[in-house]
């Protein structure tokens, strides 16, 4: 559903409205551009990355089999998708199992926050080991939940299960939004729970609670455009923990405009799934990698913590 147009934000994620400030005097060879790094104790080529998308029902192997190989020969990291069906439906464990596609990347495994109430750690821990997984991104959707006849609307107790994961986990944990948005006082809440990273996932790109006026007759309208749009979300969150921005990130130069806003590193999943579908995810990458470079370069910026330091105007 989500590559229906339908379940996409009406208003964006705010990048229409930066401009990063053109340097006509770069004093640089675009040839000089590094923008690799580490992310997760690993080394990638760039700092984007294929955010969660799918696993939990068969055809979702081939479709992750094709992101992570993607993700692989680009040097760039590869979320899965929530791990929930793996503890419910072992049999579709092998979904979710993408290490040997990807072997050098960081691959991030994925729970649901409500999930960590509900499970012992010794299962969180399995999740990831299994998937030999880098990282753990825990994710909250109280708005997708709270809308669904069915969803699971018990919040409470969350931040404490989330903390009791960071203490015991092996792997640094991220948590993220599923599209609605992080604001800076819920970013300190997980800095103090132990959280490594931050996911913003603000408003803008694919909308969840659209998905669910889709996917259900039941579900409580109202709320399609609810949440913090992406840069908004930045501007908040900036200097309390590594960003990842996500949300609406369409382009290269978005990523661009992400970082100098204060991420470290873009990702997304939408573009990537409908270029997937279309047989030219290898070109939306190449794309990607190539705006991202070149706005660093006219900006500039001969590595991401330059790139960092960027200056933009906000119109």
């Amino acid at each position: 559903m989500s590559l229906k147009a339908a379940s996409q934000y009406a208003v964006g994620a705010g990048f229409d409205r930066i401009r990063l400030i053109h340097n006509a005097l770069p004093e640089l060879d675009f040839d000089d551009v590094d923008l690799s790094g580490r992310f997760l104790e690993k080394k990638i080529r760039c700092p984007l990355m294929i955010t969660a998308v799918t696993g939990g029902y068969p055809k979702a192997k081939e479709i992750n089999r094709k992101l992570a190989e993607a993700a692989e020969k680009h040097g760039i990291a590869f979320g899965l998708g929530s791990q929930r069906a793996m503890i419910e439906r072992p049999g579709l464990a092998d979904t979710f199992k993408m290490r040997k596609y990807a072997p050098s990347i960081p691959i991030v495994a994925n729970i649901g926050a409500v999930q960590l109430k509900k499970y012992p750690v010794k299962t969180i821990e399995h999740l990831v080991s299994s998937v030999e997984a880098d990282g753990l991104a825990i994710h909250l959707n109280p708005l997708q939940e709270v809308i669904q006849p069915e969803g699971d609307k018990d919040y409470s107790g969350v931040l404490k299960a989330i903390e009791k994961t960071c203490s015991s986990l092996g792997v640094p944990v991220i948590v993220k939004e599923t599209g609605a948005g992080i604001d800076r006082e819920v970013a300190e809440k997980l800095k103090a729970a132990g959280v490594a990273w931050i996911d913003v996932s603000g408003s803008g790109g694919t909308s969840w609670s659209r998905i669910e006026y889709l996917r259900s007759k039941g579900a409580v309208p109202g709320f399609e455009d609810w949440g913090i749009p992406t840069v908004e979300c930045l501007m908040m969150c900036r200097g309390v923990l590594p960003l990842i921005a996500s949300g609406g990130i369409r382009s290269g130069i978005d990523a661009a405009k992400a970082i100098a806003l204060g991420a470290d590193m873009a990702g997304a999943a939408q573009p990537f799934l409908a270029a997937l579908m279309k047989k030219r995810l290898d070109e939306e990458l190449t794309t990607w990698e190539k705006q991202l470079r070149i706005a660093a370069f006219l900006t500039g910026s001969r590595t991401v913590a330059q790139l960092k330091a960027a200056k933009c105007i906000l119109g």
